[in-house]
């Protein structure tokens, strides 16, 4: 708890203006009005369906005392302290750290960046660290997790205050660092805003979120702009005791953009590119574990994980290359990335004994989407099916290359619906259906079934001996939104459900 006045001095801000009480005592800090309690300061930021310079008097009635703006207002109450500034969502990622004493910059805090991958990354970051007595958190789609706590989350990346809140409790714990996935979103949006971040991570880029960037250079330079600011969260005088650095995955087409610029130290990762500082050789990706010689700086040493597929051989070099850059030895590293048994959703396999293979990926991008279904088609000797949709209100481009994919790598296709929000689920459907048209029906023909349970169960229930059936686009989500609703809908427990329904009547 601190007066207006210092926490101001504290972050860093420069403001505007400034007029009321600043020496009134901020008891917390929210940006959203149904949070506040008496003796807040409420930070009006702009979200994707609300403004919050529109509930400031709400605020008022539940006791804020401070509020901080970039627009004009009028009928402010006298009650309120207020501090106008340029932006309000840097403002609100300052503060925060200046209210919750920096602990970033006592954590080891990992960002990792990029279209696929982050996920399993930050997961495979985390083992490598607790098995090095490190204690790490993580940050991102499954929520905010550490050895302690366990939050929900909305965003991959929460807003700047919840991620300071996390770290501060985090580090009140004794826990050390945090493996953190960073989007696009919150990159444009600041969310990272005040985090004092030693490495970076980038896995690669593929399309997305084109309706948010509205171009693929958009959001290359997006993804990009996080290295540049990397060490943003220093303190005032500029000076931190962290040495930084930025690990990048040279197989990537637009590397050479990435690391164009990046300012910090540079450790790079590959497959195929010889000059990669830290690489894969002897791969072996379809027995019972996914295994590979790691050659790095400091030695070579063998690998073997659970993990399948050869895109999480990339994930588990961007770990190695965070593990040395910590000063870990191989032997923990390796025990570290061999304890993670799997990923909730990612090209995750559902066994009630059925005499064919289903695997559930959150794969809803043309690259993702391709890779799982090219990992997928070597884990059985029959046919590959697969189930998937496309979310409404999102990027309508991606609709018809993902059908096209689907079309040309699968044997059988069954389009439905994913998360269709305010648009018709057969209308995002029939956009998908161009694309398999385009691209040359499957070998097996494809159906349209809106209906998400009947599809899976279509998918399931025609499955023979020896076949492949991946349902993709929701892997971890257990929750379906439509129009004027969302429901509880979880792909895993549904196809356990339909398997075991199919086991009893065989």
């Amino acid at each position: 708890m601190r007066n207006l006045e210092s926490l101001l001095l504290n972050s860093g801000m420069s403001p505007l203006s400034c007029s009321g009480n600043t020496d009134v005592e901020i008891q917390g800090i929210t940006y959203d009005s149904r949070k506040t309690n008496p003796g807040y300061l409420f930070v009006c930021i702009r979200g994707e369906h609300h403004d919050g310079h529109d509930y400031v008097l709400d605020a008022a009635s539940k006791g804020a005392v401070a509020v901080v703006v970039d627009r004009d207002l009028e009928n402010i109450p006298d009650t309120l302290s207020v501090v106008r500034v340029r932006d309000s969502r840097k403002a609100l990622g300052d503060l925060a750290k200046a209210f919750y004493n920096n602990p970033s910059e006592s954590m080891f805090c990992v960002g990792v960046t990029g279209t696929k991958g982050k996920t399993t990354t930050t997961h495979l970051i985390k083992s490598v660290l607790d098995e090095a007595g490190m204690s790490c958190g993580i940050i991102g789609t499954l929520g905010c997790v550490s050895e302690n706590l366990s939050i929900p989350t909305r965003h991959t990346t929460p807003e700047s205050l919840d991620i300071q809140e996390f770290l501060a409790k985090m580090l009140a714990s004794g826990e050390k660092a945090i493996a953190m996935e960073v989007s696009s979103h919150a990159i444009a949006l600041h969310r990272t805003r005040g985090i004092d971040f030693d490495v970076g991570v980038f896995t690669n880029i593929g399309h997305d979120h084109l309706d948010f960037h509205g171009s693929f250079s958009s959001y290359l330079a997006t993804k990009a702009s996080f290295f540049e600011t990397l060490g943003a969260g220093r303190d005032n005088n500029g000076n931190s005791g962290k040495t930084r650095l930025s690990i990048i995955n040279v197989d990537d087409p637009n590397s050479d953009f990435i690391l164009s610029k990046t300012r910090t130290q540079v450790a790079t990762y590959g497959i195929s590119d010889n000059l990669a500082r830290i690489t894969a050789r002897e791969l072996r990706l379809y027995g019972r574990d996914t295994s590979f010689v790691a050659c790095t700086p400091q030695g070579s040493f063998p690998v073997s994980f659970n993990l399948k597929g050869i895109f999480n051989v990339y994930n588990a070099l961007a770990a190695i290359a965070c593990g040395l850059a910590q000063g870990l030895d191989p032997d923990t590293i390796c025990r570290g990335l061999r304890s993670l048994k799997g990923v909730p959703g990612r090209f995750e396999s559902i066994d009630e004994g059925q005499p064919f293979t289903v695997v559930i990926d959150y794969a809803h991008t043309p690259d993702s989407l391709e890779n799982v279904l090219r990992e997928a088609r070597r884990l059985g000797s029959g046919s590959l099916t697969v189930v998937f949709g496309c979310g409404g209100d999102r990027d309508k481009s991606k609709r018809p290359v993902m059908g096209k994919i689907a079309a040309t790598l699968a044997d059988r296709v069954i389009v439905t619906s994913d998360n269709p929000r305010t648009e018709e689920p057969y209308d995002i459907c029939k956009e998908i259906e161009e694309g398999i048209l385009y691209g040359g029906l499957p070998s097996l023909g494809y159906d349209i079934i809106p209906d998400r349970t009947c599809a899976i169960e279509r998918a399931i229930f025609s499955a023979q001996e020896g076949d492949v059936l991946v349902i993709a686009g929701k892997g971890h989500e257990t929750y379906q939104i439509f129009r004027d609703r969302t429901i509880h809908f979880d792909d895993r427990e549904m196809a356990r459900t339909l398997l075991r329904e199919r086991m009893q009547n065989a």
